[in-house]
């Protein structure tokens, strides 16, 4: 008879690096990563420098986990099923990219981008621990699809990236230079689902033939 392992409380540890990512992540917003010491953060985290560095070697180090922190709300389950049908697959990829969409409209993650056009740290971070991952896991989902049998032949990675150019449309640039509007969640519903239709019309189911 198997038995379940009940997770214990959060570490003493963990819980102090959460507290300084969510001071991190809120001083890099509001002042910039540039402008933002080390001591700030540890001040803001209600900690030594001493202790910031004891769980983070640098400020670099603390804003690469920052945006992987963020980066886990929107990564694809690691043990989702392979999907078995197209309804579930079209389920799954509008539920991914609607929480893609929430997540990276945000405020704060669009403040960080702008920072990102000053500072090549934050560029180089955003694109391996944020961009890549996302591009990732959405090539390992068509990957499994195609396994399945339901969409066709195709670089994975390339198919990623044009799913990900239906979901985004003008939508980023907008909101980086400050003229379009935070969309709501049924707008980044509305825009998930939209990006998933076009994305299977251009990839149609092989079992129906023609």
């Amino acid at each position: 008879m198997r038995t379940s392992v009940i997770p214990g409380p959060p570490s003493a540890e963990h819980l102090t690096q959460e507290r300084i990512l969510r001071a991190a992540f809120k001083a890099f917003t509001e002042d910039g990563y540039a402008d933002t010491s080390t001591l700030e953060i540890a001040r803001r985290a209600k900690i030594s420098k001493r202790d910031l560095y004891a769980n983070f070697g640098s400020k670099h180090e603390v804003l690469v986990a920052c945006i992987r922190n963020r980066a886990e709300r929107i990564r694809l389950p690691p043990d989702l099923p392979t999907p078995q049908n197209r309804r579930i697959l079209a389920a799954t990829l509008t539920g991914f990219a609607t929480n893609l969409v929430r997540e990276v409209t945000d405020p704060a993650v669009i403040a960080t981008f702008r920072e990102a056009t000053r500072s090549p740290e934050i560029a180089q971070a955003l694109d391996a621990a944020g961009r890549d991952a996302t591009r990732a896991a959405l090539a390992e989902l068509v990957a499994n699809a195609q396994s399945a049998g339901l969409i066709g032949p195709g670089e994975p990675t390339e198919m990623a990236w044009q799913y990900l150019g239906l979901l985004w449309e003008g939508l980023m640039v907008g909101l980086l230079l400050g003229v379009a509007a935070t969309p709501d969640p049924a707008e980044a519903e509305r825009r998930a689902a939209k990006a998933t239709t076009a994305f299977l019309q251009l990839h149609p189911d092989p079992a129906a033939g023609g």
